[in-house]
């Protein structure tokens, strides 16, 4: 691999901590550090791999057999062997020739064969309802089916694409130390299009670069000019018109309005007739699945889903055979345009406003070392056809969380009901433009799916697992040799787990790069022998530590709602503060830990833990089970009088099995036999997957992974009976993200005042039948619910999220 971090000149920060802040490397410090090796054995950990349950044929068909023996380029590496020239002056010239030897096509007569369309002809003559024939003359539809196509998108300008790339490169060479893509990853993609199918990347969405970022990497792949579907709302006009020349697209306001409005009719079949013709001539797509940043609100972007649903609606009419879907993801050391506020949605971004973040970004990068890295993942591509055939034999029967998770919290009864989850928390944009009920599930199931692999294909930036040390585990401050031993535990952790990190090279130069980028939230302290102290700033510099820390979190999650799981359980039993050794002794049964990580599963929001919809929360348990054991927190213990576990020739045929049919695809007949009623375990008083650490501080370390969310729901619990309602959402919001604030300064605990995990708090809290949404002449309000407008019942709620909580 690529090393993605080399040995440099090192800078000497100046004090500014009362004289005794101090430079990350004194001339004393002169630890022998080995190298972070980033793979176990031969191999580097591959994540992404597409569901072997719902997509089986794109599992074998579309993966690389050699994958792993390809390393990395660096993207934006441009020299004069990546020219067909040599020479001086072609040392200087590089990336302007590399951007003319781009192969762009252009097709000149997209917009012509949208007109000609099926569903645009029925529109002119009349035969369809919305267009001619009804008080509309043919010419008058006909400019505006112009308009509303020229207002979607526009013709490619060659000229602009190369000067937008040559611009680009210059620009991400001063901003970036690089942007790695594997390049067995890019094999799988050209494997994909060898197949014939249309490509549509589907896309996470960290940065307003990701827009521009995204096709300059795969147009330097030699995929063509990549299509983007853009969210108008976060451009201005002049942005927009120069955006569509570049290959924009954007969905026009009129295909948002209602399913009987002849303007909302016109909008939304011009808009289906341009996807058509997209995706019938080959260009590739890129879709944003998640919403812009700095937008609160649900994860799912609603109008990233209605560009796929167009995607399906178009496979599924037959215009084209099938379409293949490739997962994207893009991480950062540090997020280049992420505000220092997110209380508030961002204004939309306009031309000159653009041109100037660029030029302030290039004049506080100037002569700096605060350059970030950059990974672009390709997930394994996999058919829409073959998904949408059988996805939906996986869909059962599901109940809100007032009706699995309210009795429960009330103490009305103690069995969690035996069904899944239904949470959908995705605002219809036009009810998804027009789609029926069942493809609207399909689409958001889909969705789900595609998120959950890019997500999990991820790599681990250096900056997630040093802000992971510090806020969960020495906020306090700790002592950089440490800090570095620790740091090097938790990356070969995250290898250990199959999820790949975003960084090579020598641990001493690791850390440094990685202490820069964060220096605005950390104290560097000089101590005796030359060593350093690393103290977290108080303060909000926490928050926008929890906000990298949450990076690391899909690593351990399973892990962390085990170990918060058993935390509840053992709260019922014994004192919290009560010694480990005590703790240890306490016999866990497995129906116990099932029903209480059930009820950690539904209670936290389905946009963190993002299931795949085809496995049951079942199937979750059980591999939360598996990790705790893996792990070794968890130690298996028989009870006295019982038989062997591992005895099945004394088990008997289930009556009712308790894994369902969507959760379990294995040929083994284990699974029908029930379980022995004697299956305990115990923790673990030694190990846990830390060398040389006792087994309580790792688990205290993952418990407290969950914190910043669980104790924003406890806190938002806690303001019920203070909160002023009724009020809007973002009424209310406002002033539960100003207590958090308040309590946060009170009690210290920063890393729950993000306003993300307030919206999460209200959005849960609906579910759960807490607060109501009511209609009203001023808009949707919300409303405390009669059940839970008795202080009882609030102090049930707020008791029942904190027994999860590991202060």
């Amino acid at each position: 691999m690529d090393t993605m971090l080399k040995s440099s000149p090192q800078t000497q920060p100046t004090s500014s901590h009362n004289g005794q802040e101090t430079s990350l490397w004194s001339p004393g410090f002169g630890m022998k550090m080995e190298a972070i090796t980033p793979f176990l054995g031969k191999y580097r950990p591959f994540m992404g791999r597409c569901c072997q349950t719902c997509t089986p044929k794109s599992w074998e068909t579309l993966f690389h057999r050699s994958i792993m023996d390809l390393g990395f380029c660096n993207v934006i590496l441009v020299k004069e062997e990546n020219t067909r020239f040599r020479g001086w002056l072609v040392r200087r010239l590089c990336y302007f020739l590399w951007s003319l030897e781009q192969h762009i096509p252009v097709s000149s007569s997209a917009s012509q064969k949208t007109v000609e369309s099926t569903g645009v002809q029925n529109l002119l003559s009349g035969r369809a309802p919305g267009g001619a024939g009804e008080g509309q003359a043919p010419d008058i539809v006909k400019k505006e089916v112009q308009r509303i196509l020229g207002h979607i998108q526009a013709t490619p300008r060659p000229f602009l694409l190369r000067l937008l790339n040559w611009a680009l490169l210059w620009f991400l060479n001063r901003l970036f130390l690089n942007v790695q893509l594997h390049k067995g990853q890019m094999k799988m993609v050209h494997k994909a299009i060898q197949e014939g199918p249309p490509l549509v990347f589907l896309s996470t969405h960290k940065s307003l670069l990701d827009g521009f970022l995204l096709p300059f990497v795969l147009l330097s792949q030699g995929l063509g000019v990549l299509r983007v579907a853009w969210d108008p709302c976060t451009c201005s006009p002049a942005l927009r018109a120069l955006l569509r020349k570049l290959g924009g697209l954007f969905l026009p306001p009129e295909a948002s309005l209602s399913l009987d409005s002849s303007e909302g009719i016109l909008a939304r079949t011009v808009v289906h007739a341009a996807v058509e013709q997209l995706l019938a001539s080959g260009q590739p797509l890129l879709i944003f699945l998640e919403k812009p940043p700095g937008h609160l609100g649900p994860r799912l972007s609603a109008l990233g889903q209605a560009w796929l649903g167009m995607v399906v609606q178009v496979v599924q009419a037959g215009v084209i055979p099938d379409a293949t879907l490739v997962p994207v993801a893009i991480t950062y050391d540090l997020v280049p345009d992420a505000p220092c506020d997110v209380s508030h949605d961002l204004a939309p971004l306009g031309l000159w406003t653009g041109a100037l973040a660029v030029l302030r970004r290039l004049c506080s990068c100037w002569g700096c070392n605060r350059r970030v890295c950059v990974r672009v993942h390709l997930a394994q591509p996999f058919s829409l056809q073959e998904y949408t055939i059988n996805a939906r034999s996986c869909w059962g029967r599901r109940q809100t969380l007032e009706q699995l998770l309210q009795p429960i919290v009330l103490g009305q009864c103690t069995a969690v009901p035996d069904t899944e989850k239904e949470q959908e928390w995705t605002p219809s944009t036009g009810s998804l433009l027009a789609l029926k009920e069942e493809d609207q599930l399909l689409v958001r199931r889909l969705s789900q799916h595609v998120l959950s692999a890019c997500v999990s294909s991820s790599a681990v930036m250096s900056t997630a697992i040093m802000a992971t040390l510090l806020l969960f585990k020495h906020q306090k401050g700790v002592v950089l040799s440490q800090l570095l031993g620790e740091f090097a535990w938790l990356t070969e952790e995250t290898l250990l787990r199959g999820f790949d990190v975003g960084f090579s090279g020598q641990l001493r130069c690791l850390a440094q790069h990685t202490l820069s980028l964060l220096r605005a939230h950390v104290i560097l302290l000089r101590v005796h022998q030359g060593d350093l102290v690393v103290v977290p700033r108080p303060g909000p510099g926490l928050t926008h530590l929890a906000r990298l820390s949450a990076d690391l979190l899909p690593t351990f999650l399973s892990e962390a709602v085990g170990a918060c799981a058993v935390r509840g359980l053992l709260a019922g039993r014994m004192p919290p503060e009560g010694p480990w050794e005590l703790q240890g002794i306490e016999l866990l049964s497995q129906n116990e830990l099932y029903r209480q990580i059930l009820l950690l599963l539904h209670l936290l929001p389905q946009d963190l833990l993002l299931p795949q919809p085809c496995q049951s929360s079942y199937w979750y348990c059980q591999e939360v089970l598996d990790r705790l054991i893996q792990c070794g927190l968890l130690v298996a213990e028989e009870t006295p009088g019982s038989w062997p576990a591992c005895d099945t020739g004394r088990q008997h045929l289930s009556a009712n099995l308790l894994w369902k049919p969507s959760g379990e695809f294995t040929d083994s007949e284990s699974d029908d036999f029930e379980e022995p009623e004697g299956r305990c375990f115990k923790l673990a008083q030694e190990g846990g997957g830390m060398k040389q650490k006792r087994c309580p501080d790792f688990f205290l370390f993952l418990c407290r992974l969950l914190s910043p969310m669980l104790l924003a729901f406890a806190q938002a619990a806690a303001f019920l009976h203070q909160g002023q309602l009724p009020d809007s959402e973002s009424g209310y919001l406002e002033q539960l993200f100003q207590f958090l604030q308040d309590s946060a300064q009170e009690k210290e605990i920063f890393e729950c005042a993000d306003p993300n995990l307030a919206i999460s708090a209200i959005w849960t809290f609906k579910d759960l039948g807490v607060l109501q949404q009511m209609p009203s002449p001023t808009g949707p309000q919300l409303h405390l619910s009669p059940t839970f407008a008795s202080r009882d019942n609030q102090d049930k709620l707020e008791q029942f999220i904190r027994q999860f909580i590991c202060s």
